[in-house]
């Protein structure tokens, strides 16, 4: 038997799907223009700030707020506002020079100012929504330009940002050593005991 004579009496009755064309060809076809897919919408978070100003050991509490995400052309910025007065009480973007890392709930944000640091707590809802918040800031804040035109230079900016927030802490540390020292000698020298009676 014949094989093409098969070939060609059974091709009439069957029809052939046209090709598809692959999802990379797609892509990189010259006639169609490289199309993104829609950027998905953030969702708002809602958390619990808290901030530690320069040469404080303690975290003052500023009230609930809404931490956003707002795209201006190719960058964006992570935005907190309160929630009962609507003011931007922190703005992180490229241009900041930070450290974000997660404690439990909590999201604390390192900003270097000079030799100061100013320290933010975002205590989120949360475990998911702690690590959105802080992927979020991370995305926000990484240096993308700066990482490819001169990686050298984003490195040395990274390390420099670490170093001013480990010194910080390390003073911190020591002020907090140094006051329970006292709190102790003053307890151990029994003052009280001292004063005369008349």
């Amino acid at each position: 038997m014949d094989n093409d004579a098969v070939m060609e009496g059974s091709s009439s009755s069957v029809q052939v799907a046209p090709r598809l064309t692959s999802v990379e060809s797609e892509y990189t076809s010259p006639s169609m223009p490289n199309v993104l897919p829609p950027v998905r919408e953030f969702r708002d978070i809602q958390v619990k700030v808290h901030i530690r100003r320069p040469e404080k050991d303690s975290w003052a509490y500023l009230g609930r707020a809404l931490v956003s995400q707002e795209v201006v052309g190719q960058s964006s910025r992570v935005v907190v506002r309160s929630l009962t007065s609507s003011k931007v009480l922190v703005a992180f973007g490229e241009m900041s020079e930070l450290q974000a890392e997660k404690r439990g709930n909590f999201v604390v944000v390192g900003c270097v100012e000079g030799p100061r640091v100013v320290s933010w707590s975002l205590n989120a809802v949360n475990n998911s929504e702690t690590l959105r918040l802080l992927a979020s800031i991370e995305l926000a804040c990484y240096r993308c330009r700066l990482a490819v035109v001169d990686p050298r230079n984003h490195t040395k900016s990274r390390r420099r940002i670490e170093r001013v927030i480990k010194e910080d802490r390390r003073r911190r540390h020591r002020r907090r050593k140094d006051q329970d020292a006292m709190i102790d000698a003053f307890q151990q020298h029994h003052l009280g005991d001292d004063v005369p009676e008349s």
